[in-house]
């Protein structure tokens, strides 16, 4: 081909212009835009959390330093309010109470959940079953649930004590009696709240790879060690987030105590959530309430800075 055919060939090949990038502020505009309507989307869910969460908490740091009357303006009284609480002869009774209570239910709702969660895990047939069967309790509402247990334990014709007589074993006053009131509150929120806690415990096992499992067993593992050194070990963060929330959840318990027992037999069942109902509602006294609410807010928060660097610290160490 000579340089003269070349150049007609190379001439009538169409050459299209190469587009020129747009401009930096109209990047800048569009991306801003989106911006704006992620937020627009998202208005509406930040006015209710900050009018129904913020907004109360804030009140309320605010009036635990008042005497605050409705009807009436409101008075600075600076640390009044958390003096007299202190002295309350029921606020040892209540923290303690409270504190007994979130250890049973550690013993007692931590591990149930998991055990629950292996059993599932290893079935083979009727899992949807048996997952709405472990979930039900969490869909029946609260104070549905807490009265029927309310006639479950009831120390005449209660299913429970019902239960013993068939077997011919001694009957128990359940939450008539002081000893056993609290423990009894404790059985019925850890049926009540365990289906969720089963379903996140059964998510993660579901998520062990199997080969995991398989060399264990080759390496002449028992079911007890297939559990301690990969199940354990592979859960462990779904462990310590569950743990954590469930410490925070039954330093919060209230509708088990208000609903069945009212606090009683002779304090026993009194909670801080509880004593707090008690300062607003009975006693009229919000500025006690809020002082409460207040030192729970602050042990809660301590405690879970702390949990949380802890078990962020052990395990970079690991």
């Amino acid at each position: 081909m000579t340089k003269t055919a070349a150049r007609r060939t190379a001439s009538a090949v169409p050459v299209h212009p190469v587009p020129a990038p747009p401009p930096v502020g109209g990047r800048r505009r569009r991306r801003l835009a989106g911006q704006a309507r992620a937020y627009g989307f998202l208005l509406g869910g930040l006015v209710c959390f900050a009018m129904f969460s913020w907004y109360p908490a804030i009140r309320a740091l605010v009036i635990a330093f008042q005497k605050y009357t409705p009807g009436s303006p409101p008075e600075w009284v600076g640390t009044a309010n958390f003096s007299r609480v202190l002295h309350d002869p029921e606020f040892g009774a209540a923290w303690r109470n409270t504190l007994v209570f979130t250890l049973l239910a550690l013993l007692i709702g931590f591990a149930v959940p998991f055990v629950l969660a292996l059993v599932l895990n290893e079935l083979r047939h009727a899992k949807a079953f048996f997952r709405v069967v472990v979930y039900l309790p969490v869909m029946i509402p609260p104070v549905v649930s807490a009265l029927l247990w309310k006639w479950f334990y009831d120390p005449g014709a209660g299913l429970a004590n019902e239960a013993l007589r068939f077997l011919h074993l001694p009957t128990s006053n359940w939450t008539n009696g002081a000893d056993t009131a609290l423990v009894s509150l404790v059985l019925v929120a850890t049926w009540a709240n365990m289906g969720g806690t089963v379903l996140i415990y059964l998510a993660a096992l579901q998520s062990i790879p199997g080969e995991l499992y398989e060399a264990a067993e080759l390496d002449g593992a028992n079911l007890l060690q297939r559990i301690r050194h990969v199940t354990i070990p592979q859960t462990r963060f779904a462990m310590l987030m569950l743990m954590l929330l469930q410490i925070i959840a039954t330093m919060q318990v209230f509708t088990e105590p208000f609903v069945i027992t009212g606090g009683g037999p002779e304090s026993a069942t009194v909670t801080v959530l509880y004593l707090i109902y008690k300062y607003a509602f009975l006693y009229n006294d919000f500025g006690g309430a809020c002082a409460l609410s207040v030192m729970l807010l602050v042990l809660l928060g301590l405690f879970s800075a702390f949990y949380l660097w802890l078990t962020r610290s052990g395990g970079e160490d690991a």
